[in-house]
């Protein structure tokens, strides 16, 4: 079998084994990068340079950044206080949504966003009497449509920029991705306002994130505490544990007001089986309810080891708490990243680890906060696919199927192989990961421009496009999926919004693109 027969066997067994979804991603991945040296295709080095490459440096370090601004509250401020200027219709609410998203999208990719917007869209949409469902959606969408507004949006622009770059032509510059996104963010907030009611389901979720300032009220009214005592803050919070079976805690004296054994939380109060426990019966069993209260990060040391069993996650509770212990800094690190980036001064992969670095020695994170805050999944796939695209170019797979497509369409028009390229971007773009789909196009784009002896940049920016068209699964990107439980959403409800949304992103590739970058 030769090279180019061996290249194209493992694409099309790495794209079984990520529509199965049987196999984590980062073990297709991985196994990606081991076939191509196992088969001699690649040397060992080539075979695991993408773990090195700058690209999933920088990737990498901007999850850290999302964190950062996470954690502090910084996003659940954001939303706060745009959110609550939308009013109570639902169209007004839903623009703003729409632009809240794409903005922090831009800033901190489209999984920091959706993630850290869903409990604040679920909570305001419960407000205003408006199902969750017909919100999250457009919340999913719009962050797509925004991760186009600049390089730090989704780690798919930061490929093709870098690809961009290797093809002989230049990277793109931080906000010259808005040339794109603006429209597309436009015409998907139209899109939404306009057709949203009819194409979104209707329906109640069964599992909704915690309302912080409701929750607190509930506890405030279950333990009898007085009306004017803070539960939930900046630097203290509460949290709600049981006491499981075998735990040490068993037969320890506690009463409300008293502390607890370590000495760093308050017991506000103790009910058993629904009713408060005072006096010689405020000896802990098995299945009795503790409220604790707290600095966070004794919350968090204390809740949790097996000696009791946490209600509410007080990591998860803090995060809705606006602008927390950090937050000031978490924005002014972020404000000197995306400065780097935009001037150019030092390459994006260095911009993101000052800002890393900034993020530890500043204490808004710990270090293990920030290996954790890492998705390793998503790391792991841009660099175990890496190879496949340098596969791509060596054995000239990518010669073949750039003379595949031309032999379709014809060699007398770009526009033509420009349209052949997004149709197959947006296809595979809903069965697999769109990063994975984008690593794959880029050394295909790079030889369909060669052949036409086109510029490579209409093509590269075309995929990040297309890469971000990914509406009509729920697999397609980790936001689809997000919103899919707090929504109600099932599997067959995403094509319905999201077949327009597609095809304006089709159009605006094919039509718009090259008249911004020509060929």
């Amino acid at each position: 079998m030769d090279h180019v027969a061996i290249v194209l066997t493992i694409l099309v067994l790495a794209v079984v084994a990520f529509m199965t979804n049987r196999v984590p991603m980062g073990i297709v991945a991985l196994g990606v990068a081991v076939a191509l040296w196992a088969t001699g295709i690649l040397t060992v080095n080539q075979a695991l340079a993408g773990f090195g490459d700058p690209t999933v440096i920088f990737i990498a370090c901007l999850f850290i950044v999302s964190e950062a601004l996470d954690a502090t509250g910084v996003t659940a401020w954001a939303g706060q206080q745009v959110i609550t200027r939308g009013g109570e219709k639902r169209t007004p609410l839903l623009v703003v949504i729409c632009l809240l998203v794409a903005v922090l999208t831009a800033l901190i990719s489209v999984n920091g966003a959706v993630a850290a917007l869903i409990p604040v869209v679920v909570v305001v949409a419960m407000r205003v009497g408006l199902p969750p469902s017909q919100m999250l959606m457009p919340l999913a969408f719009s962050a797509h449509a925004g991760s186009m507004l600049a390089l730090t949006g989704t780690p798919v622009n930061i490929i093709v920029s870098e690809g961009a770059a290797d093809a002989g032509a230049r990277p793109f510059t931080f906000l010259e991705f808005g040339l794109a996104g603006l429209p597309l963010l436009v015409g998907t907030i139209a899109i939404i306002a306009l057709f949203g009611r009819r194409l979104l389901p209707d329906r109640t979720p069964t599992v909704l994130p915690p309302d912080v300032s409701n929750h607190a009220r509930t506890l405030r009214e279950q333990y009898a505490l007085p009306a004017d005592r803070e539960l939930v803050g900046v630097r203290k919070g509460v949290t709600e544990v049981v006491v499981p079976p075998r735990s040490p805690l068993i037969g320890v004296h506690l009463f409300p007001g008293m502390t607890t054994p370590s000495g760093d939380l308050v017991v506000l109060g103790l009910q058993r089986a629904g009713e408060d426990v005072t006096g010689a019966d405020a000896t802990l069993q098995a299945g009795d309810t503790l409220l604790l209260g707290g600095t966070w990060e004794h919350l968090q040391a204390h809740t949790a080891g097996p000696d009791v069993l946490v209600v509410n996650d007080p990591a998860v509770l803090r995060r809705s708490v606006p602008l927390g212990v950090g937050a000031k800094r978490a924005m002014v690190i972020l404000a000197a990243m995306v400065v780097l980036l935009a001037t150019g001064i030092v390459p994006p992969a260095i911009a993101g680890v000052l800002a890393a670095g900034a993020i530890v020695l500043g204490r808004v994170l710990t270090p293990t906060q920030a290996y954790r805050s890492v998705s390793w999944t998503t790391v792991v796939l841009v660099g175990g696919m890496i190879p496949l695209s340098t596969a791509f170019i060596s054995t000239g797979t990518a010669d073949l199927i750039a003379r595949g497509l031309l032999g379709l369409v014809g060699d007398s028009s770009p526009y033509l192989a420009l349209f052949a390229l997004c149709v197959l971007t947006v296809v595979l773009g809903q069965l697999i990961s769109n990063t994975a789909t984008v690593l794959i196009m880029v050394p295909i784009a790079t030889v369909l421009a060669h052949d036409l002896h086109a510029s490579v940049l209409p093509f590269m920016m075309a995929l990040t496009v297309c890469g971000a068209a990914s509406f009509l699964t729920p697999v397609a990107t980790a936001a689809n999926t997000m919103v899919m439980e707090p929504g109600g959403y099932r599997f067959t409800d995403y094509w319905k919004l999201g077949l327009p949304l597609l095809l304006l992103f089709l159009v605006v590739a094919v039509a718009w693109v090259p008249l911004i970058w020509r060929f």
